[in-house]
């Protein structure tokens, strides 16, 4: 996998992507998700930036990941930590959890990956449901980038 620097725009683009990829396809849902919630401009990148780091999100997946019994293909646990390692900033962790919930949500249904990813965030950023309910939902004005610290820090 490529190196991003931990918490740039392009190392949180790659997380949103893996939970694009989740399920083993991104869907329309969750394409609507990304405009709706306005996850790639708070990521600090324009559409063209995004679809980029997500195009080489899926090169470094066919050279690396494994294919699973169903023919998908597949990141190992190891590689999947090291993904999220690369998002340090406390606060940052929140608010990627909070976008990662709002792509995996957005068809209605929890596929088996976007759980076991959802799993492993939670427990590498060491964050629970709580720490992403209580006040997540911002209104537009309230919006900040993703990992911009807000003034009540």
């Amino acid at each position: 996998m490529r190196h991003y620097p931990s918490d740039s725009p392009e190392a949180k683009a790659r997380v949103v992507a893996l939970a694009l990829l989740a399920d083993g396809a991104i869907d329309l849902n969750e394409i609507e998700a990304l405009e709706r919630h306005e996850v790639v401009s708070r990521l600090g990148l324009d559409h063209p930036r995004f679809d980029r780091v997500v195009r080489e999100f899926c090169e470094d997946m066919l050279v690396s990941a494994n294919r699973g019994e169903s023919g998908q293909i597949e990141l190992d646990e190891d590689t999947i930590d090291a993904l999220l390692a690369d998002i340090q900033d406390p606060l940052t962790r929140k608010r990627m959890l909070r976008a990662v919930l709002d792509i995996v949500n957005a068809d209605g249904r929890l596929a088996d990956g976007e759980a076991v990813l959802v799993n492993q965030a939670m427990k590498a950023w060491n964050l629970d449901l709580y720490d992403v309910a209580n006040g997540a939902r911002l209104r537009r004005s309230e919006r900040r980038p993703l990992g911009m610290p807000s003034a009540d820090c």
